[in-house]
């Protein structure tokens, strides 16, 4: 069995195991953990995971990258995220919605997409932490856009050795999602809105990381940090799982023969969803574009037509407030495999902190080799909805909403064919008053949990019983901060 090592995208000096990595999150010199190769599938693997369950997929694609793990210790971290958290069995279950297949990623326990990684990284980050001897405790420090945070917290709660302490931009997340995270129950956990966008509090994040004062203070307090975010490979390795599982599933089904390419439509904020894409059709699976569908941060759609990143443009908060993001870190890991030059990739990465642009446009044609892009503003979001749901009584909540629509969008002006699925990210009780009012409902006077019966009314979909039981749980984090703020309201906690 090969050994898989990892360096950073700006430097490929300091090499790690998966497990280093996972629990560093990010590499020293501020740069995103890569792996040095892409682990090959062979079309006849592929097409035995058709009756195999998602677990079982799950573990035969971990362990191309997880090589310092054994097959029976990323068995039980597979058991243990998937096998009792999860509503529906097939955990990402695809189903045909007009001449489109959905992959539904939001069975887990916080209804959204970000379950199918956050319930497996602690598990991953647990076993890291006893594989390398670590003793300090683990601080994992989340910047959230909205899901990412409540699914952090409920796969760390009382986690041995960690801590996880979430910021959320103040005002910038669906009533939900925030009730969601400040109700987290839980002895090692802290929720903190900041007033600012979620790129204020990503940034803020960041240079916590990088400041090596607050290190020098936390390792005197015997802690050391770490990400939850999707900076953080143990976050990235597992989203790849899914992209294998609907193939498999859709040959199971009949729908596709082996080999045949199938596309992708991802709604995309921070570009590891979709990077997991590309790590798949790296991988061998038979992918044909990916398409990466914005809302009216359209930053990812500009740059994927033009080459050039430009976050210097007015911020918009949205009805899909997970994919309200202008600087979108893990495109950094694509830049480097599409270059493969750890000096370019820091430089542009240098441009993009001082300058706020960079200029990537000599790599467009390898990146259109690969990607589409298209975006959705709120006024198409809510006429997409509407427009899917008269057609096949199915609900999107508004994120899908958004991929739905640029998947039609890129049949329309390519007139491709192939199969697409679209990437299902959320359960639309999360959003119910946005998808309500696109379904020509007045919900004004209405509250989360009215809205959700109202929902459920119109969609015969289940509410999910972990969102119904937010009506009588508790506010228990009621802290705010400053954007500057963020570094004292760390060490608070980890003086707690």
């Amino acid at each position: 069995m090969y050994t898989m090592d990892y360096f950073s995208t700006r430097g490929a000096t300091e090499r790690v195991s998966s497990a280093e990595a996972i629990l560093k999150g990010l590499a020293s010199d501020g740069g995103l953990f890569v792996p040095a190769s892409f682990p090959q599938m062979t079309l006849p693997e592929i097409e035995a995971l058709r009756d195999l369950s998602y677990e079982e997929r799950a573990v035969r694609i971990l362990r191309l990258y997880l090589t310092d793990y054994t097959e029976e210790v990323v068995k039980g971290c597979v058991s243990r995220a998937y096998g009792h958290t999860f509503d529906d069995v097939r955990r990402a279950p695809v189903r045909a919605v007009g001449d489109l297949e959905v992959l539904e990623l939001w069975h887990g326990p916080t209804s959204a997409f970000k379950d199918m990684a956050l319930q497996l990284l602690p598990q991953l980050m647990s076993t890291a932490r006893s594989k390398t001897g670590e003793q300090d405790t683990i601080l994992i420090l989340v910047a959230t856009s909205g899901d990412t945070g409540k699914a952090a917290l409920d796969g760390f709660a009382d986690a041995e050795g960690i801590r996880i302490m979430v910021f959320y931009p103040d005002g910038g997340v669906s009533p939900v999602q925030r009730l969601q995270m400040v109700t987290q129950e839980g002895a090692n956990v802290s929720v903190v809105a900041v007033r600012g966008n979620f790129d204020d509090a990503q940034r803020g994040v960041k240079e916590i990381f990088g400041d090596a004062a607050m290190a020098k203070e936390l390792a005197a307090l015997h802690t050391k940090l770490s990400s939850a975010n999707s900076i953080n490979w143990g976050r990235l390795v597992p989203q790849i799982v899914y992209y294998f599982s609907a193939y498999a599933d859709l040959l199971a089904d009949g729908k596709i023969e082996t080999g045949d390419p199938v596309n992708f439509t991802v709604p995309t904020g921070n570009f590891g969803n979709i990077l997991a894409g590309y790590y798949a059709k790296r991988m061998g699976l038979p992918v044909g574009k990916l398409v990466c569908a914005s809302n009216a941060n359209n930053v990812l759609t500009d740059f994927l037509q033009t080459g050039i990143y430009d976050r210097k443009r007015d911020f918009y908060q949205t009805m899909s407030p997970s994919m309200d993001i202008l600087v979108s870190s893990n495109l950094e890991r694509l830049l480097y495999h599409l270059t493969e030059d750890t000096g370019q990739v820091a430089a542009w990465m240098q441009d993009l902190a001082e300058v706020g642009k960079y200029d990537a446009s000599r790599l467009l044609p390898a990146l259109q080799e690969h990607f589409w892009a298209a975006f959705a503003d709120d006024r198409a979001t809510e006429e997409e909805i509407r427009a899917v749901y008269e057609r096949t009584q199915y609900t999107l909540d508004t994120h899908t909403a958004v991929a739905y629509r640029a998947a039609e969008d890129y049949r329309r002006e390519t007139d491709d064919r192939r199969p697409m699925v679209v990437l299902s990210t959320a359960s639309p009780y999360k959003f119910g008053a946005s998808v309500l009012h696109a379904l020509g409902e007045n919900v004004a006077e209405l509250d989360e949990f009215a809205q959700m019966e109202r929902l459920h009314a119109r969609s015969g979909m289940e509410i999910p019983v972990h969102l119904a039981a937010l009506h009588t749980a508790a506010v228990l984090h009621e802290g705010v901060c400053e954007k500057d703020g963020m570094p004292a309201a760390v060490l608070t906690f980890a003086r707690a």
